[in-house]
């Protein structure tokens, strides 16, 4: 995306920009998967109350503050003490703010881009200009609401910078910060640890005994909804609607917690009443109400379908925490141990004639070694005979369920 300082619309884009010529970038999207770094001269820079985007005159207020009253007064304080030029958009976090609070953060953001000028013309290019906060301070800074009351933190460091931070930018913003020092690891104090296990499983099991079901694709997110071991107290319809209303408001929590993004399929369980299926649509769309990622959902089809969309910026925790299996390469199965021999069986049939000696050594996985010597010990003498040549079987440790080697002997 380029910008209007660099780009003009009625002017080929040839015209503007050359090889070798130095412009100011920001990264607006991480790798993901095949897809590489995207790029902006839409420059943005986050505060706690207001985003600065130096390349465009237009003040906007975040959607998610719905009282009128409360978007009028925010976008007047900041039209009011906005430079000439240069725009904002007000935060969600904003909601109540005092005006000083929001001027602080505006001259903060400013004096960021007036030493951000002054760094890009003092390095060559290629050269990293600013950096944003260390992730600890992104998650104060981003966050933070009036829902919160303690941060807990087990470095000392961290702990520091945290306190210094506030204490700066968030001066009116009483939190307890406490310094963890116990003994016991702080993930397992509180529960984390166990969390983080759950991120990385397909299968959530619902309170009332339904489970939904995640599959990522490479070009879609596929998710189930079963009833699982809830069977209802009612009839099957009233069944159906208890299990799709609790995985509608699980799902949108999985979204944020795993951030999934991109194209999503919900299946849920078929619903035969229109007033059920208008029930769960409304339960999703209010549940996705607290996702400060963009998101849109459809209808609900008479199949018990919906379409999602939710903005992607970065990978998705089960990519950041792990990575393909070496053993299935990512495909989520491998072949049977009976089709291994059966593959071993063909193989030995094309090569046989190729090899001189009376016998063959056959070096498998022990499993399937197991399987030669007992179900297809039949099939293995059938062979021998049909080739002519002694089968010899030997399991070998450390080799793959797939894998084989054929020697003579």
């Amino acid at each position: 995306e380029i910008s209007s300082p660099y780009f003009n619309p009625s002017t080929q884009i040839e015209d503007l920009l050359s090889e070798g010529q130095e412009i100011l970038v920001q990264v607006s999207k991480e790798p993901l998967g095949s897809k590489g770094t995207r790029i902006t001269s839409y420059i943005t820079l986050p505060g706690r109350y207001l985003v600065f985007m130096p390349t465009v005159d237009h003040v906007g207020v975040s959607r998610r503050i719905q009282d009128e009253r409360e978007r009028k007064r925010l976008k007047e304080i900041v039209q009011a003490i906005k430079p000439s030029t240069g725009g904002f958009i007000v935060r969600t976090a904003s909601e109540g703010a005092e005006s000083d609070e929001i001027r602080n953060d505006m001259e903060f953001l400013l004096r960021l881009w007036a030493n951000i000028q002054r760094r890009k013309e003092n390095l060559p290019a290629p050269s990293l200009v600013y950096s944003d906060l260390t992730m600890v301070l992104r998650v104060i800074r981003d966050i933070l609401s009036p829902q919160v009351n303690r941060i807990v933190i087990d470095s000392k460091s961290e702990y520091d910078n945290i306190v210094n931070f506030m204490n700066a930018y968030m001066p009116k913003q009483k939190y307890e910060i406490v310094l963890y020092e116990k003994k016991e690891p702080i993930f397992d104090a509180y529960g984390i640890e166990v969390e983080i296990d759950k991120l990385l499983e397909r299968k959530v099991w619902l309170k009332s005994g339904g489970y939904i079901v995640i599959d990522m694709a490479e070009a879609l997110v596929a998710i189930d909804v079963n009833t699982g071991r809830y069977v209802g107290k009612r009839n099957l319809a009233d069944t159906i609607l208890k299990t799709n209303l609790e995985a509608a408001k699980e799902i949108a929590y999985q979204l944020r917690l795993r951030n999934i993004g991109g194209i999503i399929i919900i299946d849920f369980i078929d619903m035969d009443r229109e007033g059920d299926r208008e029930k769960v649509y409304q339960a999703l769309e209010e549940a996705i109400q607290k996702d400060r990622q963009k998101t849109t959902i459809s209808k609900i089809s008479e199949l018990g379908l919906v379409e999602m969309t939710r903005k992607r910026t970065r990978e998705n925790i089960a990519r950041m925490l792990g990575e393909p299996c070496p053993y299935c390469e990512g495909t989520g199965f491998i072949k049977s141990k009976t089709t291994v021999c059966y593959d071993l069986f063909r193989q030995i049939e094309r090569t046989a004639s190729e090899l001189g000696g009376r016998s063959i050594l056959v070096e498998v996985n022990p499993e399937v070694a197991a399987l030669l010597f007992e179900e297809e010990r039949a099939a293995v003498e059938e062979l021998e005979q049909k080739i002519k040549k002694k089968i010899v079987i030997k399991g070998k440790t450390g080799l793959h369920q797939e894998q084989f080697n054929m020697v003579e002997v």
